[in-house]
């Protein structure tokens, strides 16, 4: 009842950027946080960066100071700036977010399909 569409993923060469777009849609009361996951080839699942609807974030060790979550309240969006990408950035990238439905106000943990991002020269 709660569908995520993510955009932006592709090939870049390594010290490239991308930018990862993740837009909530469907029957949302409310949406609380969000946050961006990743899965490698053959590894878990691990969680990059996640933002409270009031803002505050969260990051993996492993991406602080390269990438930054935002979110835009208004067009329930959210995005995910990744500077600096390594090899070691290669993945699928998936958005989440939860909250509480409209017609039953029942809380959701919704997933996206997942966008893939190749850092590769």
């Amino acid at each position: 009842q709660v569908q995520l569409v993510e955009s932006g993923g592709g090939l870049v060469q390594p010290g490239g950027s991308l930018r990862l777009s993740c837009t909530a849609s469907g029957s949302i009361f409310m949406l609380n946080a969000m946050g961006w996951s990743r899965q490698a080839p053959g590894k878990q699942r691990e969680l990059v960066a996640s933002i409270a609807s009031g803002g505050s974030t969260n990051y993996a060790d492993f991406v602080k100071g390269r990438f930054t979550i935002s979110r835009d309240n208004a067009k329930n969006t959210v995005y995910l700036q990744m500077n600096s990408l390594k090899p070691e950035d290669t993945a699928v990238y998936y958005c989440n977010a939860d909250g509480y439905l409209k017609t039953t106000l029942l809380p959701y943990d919704a997933w996206g399909q997942g966008t893939q991002v190749t850092v590769s020269s």
